[in-house]
C-alpha cells in the first residue's frame, strides 16, 4: 500500500469531510479521486474528492490588483502560502478489521488526521468489494456535481482495474439505479461519454 499523504483533516461529519493541504502538495489529489483516512485499530474511512477549493487572503487580493508583480513574488505566495488548499470529500464507505463496507462510517475522522490518496491497489480493493453499494452515496448527494464526480471516479477506477468489464458493470449499475430519474441518468451518461469517447 503506497502512502501518499495529501493533507490533514480540517473538519468532518459522517457524510463527508474537508481536508487541507499546502499548495506544494496539490499535485497529488485530483477531482473524483478516492482517498482514505486511517484512524487506527484496523479502521479507516474512504471518500471521493468532489471539490478542490483555494480561498484568497488579503495579500492575494492586493497582488491581483497590482501592476507588474514579479515572478518571484508570485512564486513566494504560491509556495509559502498560509491559507490551505481545501478538498471537500464525500464519504463513500469504511474499512473495519480488513472488511470493506459501502456504508456510512460509525464515526468520522478527527481533526488533523492524515488523509492519503488511494493507490491503484486500494482503489481496486475498495471498488471491488460488494456490488457498487457506494454509488448510492454519490447518486443521493444533492451538494455535489454528481455526473462529473462519478465519471471522473469511473475513469480512475477503470484504469486501476485494467478491465473494461468492470467499467461496463459499473455503468450498467448506474443505469439500474437511475432508471426512474431520466434527467440525472442522461447527465451522468453524457459526462461518461466525454471520457470514454
Amino acid at each position: 500500500m503506497t502512502q501518499i499523504e495529501i493533507g490533514r483533516l480540517l473538519r468532518a461529519g459522517t457524510t463527508g469531510f474537508i481536508a487541507g493541504c499546502r499548495v506544494t502538495q496539490l499535485d497529488a489529489p485530483a477531482f473524483g479521486a478516492l482517498v482514505r483516512a486511517p484512524l487506527g485499530a484496523g479502521y479507516q474511512v474512504y471518500g471521493l474528492i468532489y471539490d478542490i477549493h483555494i480561498d484568497d487572503d488579503g495579500l492575494v487580493r492586493q497582488l491581483v490588483t497590482a501592476d507588474n508583480v514579479s515572478e518571484e513574488v508570485l512564486r513566494d505566495n504560491r509556495e509559502r502560502r498560509i491559507v490551505p488548499v481545501e478538498m471537500s470529500v464525500l464519504t463513500v464507505g469504511y474499512e473495519q478489521d480488513g472488511k470493506i463496507y459501502h456504508l456510512l462510517p460509525p464515526r468520522p475522522p478527527l481533526s488533523l488526521d492524515v488523509i492519503y490518496l488511494c493507490d491503484d491497489k486500494d482503489l481496486v480493493r475498495f471498488t471491488g468489494a460488494g456490488r457498487f453499494g457506494y454509488f448510492r452515496h454519490i447518486l443521493q448527494s444533492k451538494d455535489i456535481p454528481v455526473g462529473e464526480v462519478l465519471s471522473a471516479h469511473l475513469q480512475q477506477a477503470s484504469q486501476a482495474h485494467k478491465d473494461s468489464k468492470w467499467r461496463e458493470d459499473a455503468i450498467q449499475e448506474v443505469i439500474v439505479l437511475l432508471r426512474d430519474d431520466y434527467s440525472t441518468l442522461m447527465s451522468i451518461l453524457s459526462a461518461c461519454g466525454d471520457i470514454y469517447a
